[in-house]
Formats: structure tokens, C-alpha cells, sequence
């Protein structure tokens, strides 16, 4: 049965001011162009009014700046964007419905599991497990001896949680990721690499998602960190021993190579490459493929290859950009000037 909300409660909900009838419910919420009479939709900003007004929508969550005559059912917030976010939450969410542990899910020995949970064929716990009430382990998913998972938390399938890693609560891992695999640690020796036994963990603190595919490699000795509320990507790719911050944003194909200390609420954009041993301070933000060799101080904004501060990348990028002009520029004066000097030498024979 679809949720139903009073225009009231929904703007007390997402922290705005209603214009409009308090009592009007809404089912759902939509894109402007899909909503109907008993949904919600949102708009960002004044130059979305034609689609706000061509809209069949029955209330609108607006920005408090907005331009124009606003519609008859209007919730004006500071964030459309978040107050979009709060109420796709309130209206997607539904209650845990545990459904035990299914008979051709493989169970080791000595494990704690929490009798509301769902545990989906083809599951693989190792032995001595601790599993959180109303955790949900999708088909696939290989937990390793020890591991820790807190309540609230989705495997999804085919996810693989190496031993010992330690997963915390409300905690969202996508299909494919791999956690607590061996950090890539090799000696050179007079025969060839020898390898650097991986004897850490990976502990993920609470409300961290981490996307598909995703590897974040265990400690070769203590552990790799993920600290809470951070999100991560698609692809991404987490060395031994790196410790992230809290509310840290990391998008698809970052590659974080061993040792980096991330400061909280750090941002880096897509294919970004961090090397090996430097710290990333506090809010620094991270331009979209950037290589970054050096540690970046807190607060700070950089792209580029190397990475340097973003406006100073900006107008090194405009500057390549005329490169071809310049070059023809500087072709056509020497040219002017070769033909000076040959008048030059024709005058003084």
C-alpha cells in the first residue's frame, strides 16, 4: 500500500514553509513531466517555471528564492535537492520483513546470527561470524571466519567480506565488492618479488555505502579505515592501510593508493589517482581526473595532472586551448620578420 502524507507533515518533514492547503496528501513523489494529482514533484530553480506550471503535479517542493507566481500547493526549502532526497526516502522506504535463513544458505561453525535477519539461498558465512539484527545477505555474498556485521546492513550479491573485516551498522555494500582482499605488498628479492603477508583488517564504520565493484584492500598490519557516513562509488579502488574520513564523497574509478590518510568530508571526482603516503586534508576537494602526488592541506581545491590549485589549473587549460593560434601567430611573424631582414639586406647591398 503506497505511503500517504499530509502536505503539513511533508513540510515539517523536509524543514520548509508551506504555501498552500496543509491538508493535502500526497502518495509519492516524481520527475515534473510523470507527477500526477496525488504526487509531489521539485524543481531546482526559477528557470524550471514552465515545467513547474505545465506540471500535473499536486504540490511542489521550490527553492525559497523562487521567481514568479508559485503554484497553489508549494513547500519552499533552502536545498530542493535534499528535501527531494528526505522525501523519496520517507515514501521508497519499507519496514525490514526478516525471513531467517534460507535452507541452501551455507552457515559455519560458532557463528552469532540474530534471529531477524535474511539470509538468501547461496550465501556463504565462515565460521565464528557475528550478524546484527535485521541484516539481509543477498544470494551470493561470501562472508569470511570472523567477520563482524552490524545491524541494519545490506550484502548485496556476490559481494566477498574477507576474514576478520569488521562491517558496521547501516551499511550498504553493492554487488561485486570486494573487501579485505590482500593489499598489493611485495619486496624486491635476488629471485624475484617476495610477498609482504597482509595480516590487518578492513573495519567500515557506520552508514557508509559503498558502490559496485568497489575493492578495498585489508592492512598489512593494523587496519584499513572507512569512517561513517562516507559514500563510494562504482569502481573504486581503496590500498591497505588507508584511512578515510568521515563523510568523505568518492566517485567512480578513484584510485587511493596505500597509506593516504583522508581527512573528513573530502571530495574527489572520477579516475582521480592518489598516491601513497600523503594526507589529504579536511573539505579539500578534488577535480575529476586528477593526479595527485603531493599532500593537499585542508579546505584546499585542485585539479589537474599534477594536481595544483583548481583556478590556476583553469587557466592553464585556457592557455593550452590557444596554443594552436599562438603557434600559428609566432609561424606568420617569423615569416614578416625573415622578409624584413631580407629587404634589410637587399637595402644595405
Amino acid at each position: 500500500m503506497a505511503k500517504k502524507i499530509s502536505l503539513k507533515d511533508l513540510a515539517q518533514l523536509v524543514g520548509g514553509r508551506l504555501k498552500g492547503d496543509g491538508n493535502f496528501t500526497v502518495s509519492g513523489i516524481s520527475s515534473l513531466d510523470a507527477a500526477t494529482k496525488d504526487q509531489v514533484s521539485f524543481a531546482v530553480s526559477s528557470t524550471l517555471a514552465p515545467q513547474v506550471a505545465s506540471s500535473k503535479a499536486g504540490a511542489f517542493l521550490l527553492p525559497e528564492n523562487w521567481a514568479g507566481e508559485p503554484p497553489k500547493n508549494v513547500i519552499f526549502v533552502k536545498d530542493p535537492y535534499l528535501a527531494y532526497a528526505i522525501a523519496a526516502n520517507f515514501f521508497c522506504s519499507k519496514p525490514f520483513e526478516p525471513k531467517g535463513i534460507h535452507q541452501r544458505a551455507t552457515i559455519g561453525d560458532g557463528c552469532s546470527i540474530h534471529k531477524e535477519v535474511t539470509i538468501e539461498a547461496g550465501a556463504v558465512i565462515g565460521r565464528n561470524v557475528f550478524i546484527g539484527r535485521h541484516v539481509h545477505l543477498y544470494p551470493g555474498a561470501v562472508i569470511g571466519d570472523g567477520v563482524e556485521i552490524g545491524q541494519e546492513t545490506v550484502i548485496f550479491p556476490n559481494v566477498v567480506i574477507y576474514d576478520r573485516c569488521k562491517i558496521g551498522r547501516k551499511v550498504r555494500i553493492h554487488a561485486g565488492a570486494v573487501i579485505g582482499a590482500d593489499g598489493f605488498g611485495y619486496a624486491q628479492g635476488p629471485h624475484g618479488m617476495v610477498k609482504i603477508p597482509q595480516t590487518g583488517i578492513v573495519v567500515i564504520e557506520d552508514n557508509v555505502e559503498i558502490g559496485a565493484n568497489t575493492t578495498i584492500d585489508r592492512a598489512a598490519i593494523g587496519e584499513t579505515r572507512i569512517g561513517h557516513g562516507s559514500k563510494i562509488d562504482n569502481l573504486v579502488m581503496i590500498a591497505h592501510n588507508v584511512s578515510l574520513g568521515s563523510n568523505c564523497v568518492i566517485v567512480s574509478q578513484v584510485g587511493i593508493s596505500g597509506s593516504t590518510r583522508v581527512g573528513t568530508g573530502v571530495m574527489m571526482g572520477g579516475q582521480v589517482g592518489i598516491v601513497g603516503h600523503i594526507e589529504i586534508g579536511d573539505r579539500a576537494k578534488i577535480g575529476a581526473k586528477s593526479g595527485v602526488p603531493h599532500s593537499i592541506g585542508a579546505g584546499e581545491t585542485v585539479s589537474g595532472i599534477p594536481a595544483m590549485p583548481h583556478l590556476k589549473w583553469l587557466r592553464m587549460v585556457n592557455a593550452i586551448k590557444r596554443v594552436p593560434d599562438m603557434i600559428k601567430e609566432i609561424k606568420n611573424l617569423r615569416k614578416r620578420l625573415e622578409r624584413l631582414e631580407d629587404n634589410g639586406k637587399r637595402q644595405g647591398s
